[in-house]
């Protein structure tokens, strides 16, 4: 269950309500984001109910409510709302404390301002005017600090609140007595912090806003996905075309799609002939030729030619709405870097209020009376310096953006470690057929015994493969069909899962497969061992037939190397990967292709579980080992890497098991998923650097450690000012990752794969 909520606005927010949730029975994960303002619930079916997590959440001083479906639109319009709130919020704070901060600091940095305001008004009046303003900023606008920050402070779970409400608290009640109750403070502490509580919350109403407007920039990814789908389409019934509500269309039903038009669904075309735009799917610029039989995807853009479609998938089930999915599952993930956060800021806040205490009581003591001035100044300095609010954010922004911008290169990140985990990979291991080649291959050669005539043996063999799903089944089938071979009836279809497929055909027991097949039913190829292995030497898949317990033929195919396979493998190997190939062909076809396209090693002749064990002496030596596949027999192995990266063109079953989905079928793909994982990884690192480091350093600094050799203390003014540009640096340097451009693209073609670095941004990205 996802549940949306409200008023976090710290690191240490997202460790109350991850703690309140967690300790509820039947919760069996907890995944909070603070960016996304988002919590992913895994419970046990029939134990909690909905109900119940809200529940919890209210009472931990959050209130949530269940994501709705379309979330990605409404949590866009609350961001913009709550920009737009804070914005005023804002607003009326500035204006009512510039009075303030012009009254009291023009006294003490301009000549003569301070015997003007004493002459005109006299001081004291002038204290009551900035007692009236700074009261009513105190209980308008900053009022959200005290009501969510006092509750969270006597709960004992204090927040980013509790310190500004402490802080601004303290500033204002010590001002009050100095104002109202002067007879209370020594003469020499008489002194008024009325502008310092003023402006700090403007700072820090300042920050938010910026931070609100950053957060609304984060889900412009998803947003943009959402804006693909098509509220309408034309839909032919009777004989007409009618415009007819999304919902309201099922599977079956024919489209017509004009050009210039967005296609609503996935679907088959039925007629006409057009370029569809799949860029904002797959990642790819160039379009796509589509014709009868060919599937489009809803979303994509119709270049030219009309087209009637069958819809074949609607509502959740098309690629469009899976592609969300993941991308908002994988925006609200929690990497295994997280974990070192929220068990610092778990008890973060509580020690900085321990740490403001003690410097107050470190400076009443160790002074003279004059410190009681100073000890306020370096305990509100230290308490609102300290807000931890860039340490929440640091993971999570870069995450929403680099799965975002992922997104946009055809990259889908299924599980959250992925992104983590991806960056520290030491070799890619790539299956052949579908992967490293076009998976369309076609049949070259049939080389037959001795007794057995051509028409006849293709017609057997093309029965027996039109009922396997192979690529190389189907390349035979189709020659057969080019050929004008005769049809026959097939019985008695099996499969032997790694060795190929046995059936009866017109009364006949045919095999065909691999030689491994040949040696398991014992049967001898003669001299079609020599043909087969002279095929091989050629990199052409090659298959044995047997009919009726003799060695009949020897079927080649070729599968033709994608065009980009070559320059995507320089790119993996320019970015300090080792690449090898793991495929059930034969070693002499494998090796072959490889050579091509510059692949390192190459394990041969594997089955499915074979595989398995080839990750695993890949891993020797402690390398990290992703995988890429597409087929069904890939899955074990795509589960099995440290990252198991499947082609989106390949089968469901792949896609389930694989941790990354690359849409466009196309090995540039991984290169761009290195790319971003890598680049969000360092952006990661480069926020929680900042963030740790800022409040490491300047705690001490607010703390006054330096006032014995400088004689100066941090305003609390500039530590508010400070801590809102840190959480607007942290949101801004996450915010970087859109400038990401994919290492490969149509462009690099003629000049062969860039840099795995991004042009338009500093080294540092």
């Amino acid at each position: 269950m996802k549940l949306t909520l409200t008023s976090m606005s710290c690191a240490s927010c997202v460790g109350r309500v991850d703690r309140a949730l967690g300790a509820l029975s039947g919760v069996l994960d907890v995944n909070v984001n603070l960016a996304a303002e988002s919590a992913v619930v895994t419970v046990a079916e029939g134990v909690v109910n909905p109900q119940d997590l809200l529940t919890a959440t209210r009472a931990a001083g959050f209130p949530a409510e269940l994501a709705k479906t379309s979330e990605g639109i409404s949590a866009a319009a609350r961001k913009e709302e709550d920009a737009r709130l804070i914005s005023r919020k804002t607003m009326i704070a500035a204006m009512l404390a510039l009075p303030v901060f012009v009254i009291e600091m023009g006294s003490h940095l301009i000549p003569g301002v301070h015997e003007l305001i004493t002459g005109a008004i006299g001081q004291q009046v002038s204290w009551y005017f900035q007692f009236a303003l700074t009261t009513i900023i105190l209980g308008g606008p900053g009022w959200v600090f005290f009501a969510k920050g006092i509750p969270a402070l006597l709960r004992g779970a204090p927040d980013m609140n509790s310190l500004v409400a402490v802080g601004t608290g303290a500033a204002w009640a010590y001002s009050v007595v100095a104002t109202f109750l002067p007879g209370l403070l020594p003469e020499a502490v008489r002194a008024v912090y009325f502008e310092a509580a003023a402006v700090i919350v403007v700072l820090i109403l300042l920050g938010r806003w910026l931070e609100a407007r950053a957060k609304g920039r984060t889900g412009a990814a998803i947003e943009r996905l959402l804006g693909l789908q098509v509220r309408t389409a034309r839909v032919i019934r009777d004989g007409e075309a009618e415009e007819v509500e999304i919902d309201g269309i099922s599977v079956g039903d024919i489209l017509l799609v004009r050009p210039g038009e967005r296609i609503a669904l996935d679907g088959e075309v039925l007629s006409g002939e057009a370029y569809v735009d799949e860029s904002m799917i797959t990642g790819e610029p160039v379009p796509v030729a589509k014709a009868e039989g060919d599937a489009v995807t809803g979303g994509t853009v119709n270049g030219s030619g009309s087209l009637h479609i069958r819809t074949m998938r609607v509502g959740t089930d098309t690629t469009l709405a899976q592609i969300i999915r993941m991308v908002e599952e994988a925006q609200g993930c929690k990497l295994p870097i997280q974990g070192l956060v929220d068990r610092v800021t778990s008890w973060f806040v509580p020690a900085v209020m321990a740490v403001a205490a003690i410097t107050v009581a470190i400076w009443l003591t160790v002074g003279t009376n004059h410190d009681v001035t100073l000890a306020l100044v370096a305990g509100v300095s230290v308490l609102i310096i300290a807000c931890p609010c860039a340490m929440g954010l640091a993971t999570p922004t870069s995450i929403m953006v680099g799965t975002g911008r992922a997104a946009e290169m055809g990259v889908l990140f299924r599980k959250g470690d992925a992104l983590q985990a991806l960056a520290s990979v030491d070799v890619v291991a790539l299956d052949k057929t579908g992967t490293v080649t076009e998976g369309r291959p076609e049949m070259t050669d049939l080389v037959l015994a001795d007794g057995f005539e051509h028409d006849e043996v293709l017609s057997l063999i093309a029965a027996v493969e039109s009922q396997s799903e192979h690529p190389v089944a189907k390349a035979i089938t189709r020659a057969a069909q080019v050929e004008g071979a005769a049809r026959a009836k097939v019985e008695e279809f099996e499969s032997i899962t790694g060795y190929g497929v046995r059936a009866r055909v017109s009364g006949r027991d045919v095999l065909v497969g691999a030689d491994r097949l040949m040696a398991r039913e014992e049967l001898d190829p003669g001299n079609l061992a020599r043909a087969e292995a002279d095929l091989a030497a050629k990199g052409r898949t090659s298959l044995y037939a047997a009919i009726d317990g003799r060695v009949a033929a020897v079927i080649a195919v070729a599968d033709p190397v994608k065009p980009s396979s070559a320059r995507a493998i320089r790119a993996l190997h320019a970015a300090g990967l080792r690449v090898t190939m793991v495929t059930g062909d034969k070693r002499e076809t494998a090796e072959a292709i490889a050579r091509e396209v510059g692949i390192d090693t190459v394990i041969a002749g594997v089955l499915p579980d074979g595989k398995i064990a080839a990750l695993d002496s890949l891993r020797e030596g402690g390398a990290r080992v992703t995988f890429v596949g597409d087929g069904i027999n890939d899955a074990p192995a795509l589960a099995h890497a440290d990252v198991g990266i499947a082609i989106g063109t390949g089968t469901d079953i792949a896609i389930e098991s694989a941790d990354v989905v690359l849409m466009s079928g196309d090995l540039r793909g991984i290169v761009n998923a290195f790319q971003v994982s890598r680049h969000t990884m360092r952006n990661i690192r480069q926020n929680l650097f900042w963030a740790f480091g800022y409040n490491t350093a300047l705690i001490p600094v607010a703390a006054g450690v330096l006032y014995p050799a400088f004689g100066q203390l941090l305003s609390p003014v500039l530590a508010a000012g400070a801590m809102a540009l840190s959480s607007v640096f942290v949101l801004s340097n996450a915010l970087r990752l859109r400038r990401l451009r994919p290492v490969m693209d149509e462009r690099a073609a003629s000049t062969g794969p860039r840099e795995m670095a991004v042009p338009q941004e500093t080294a540092s990205c």
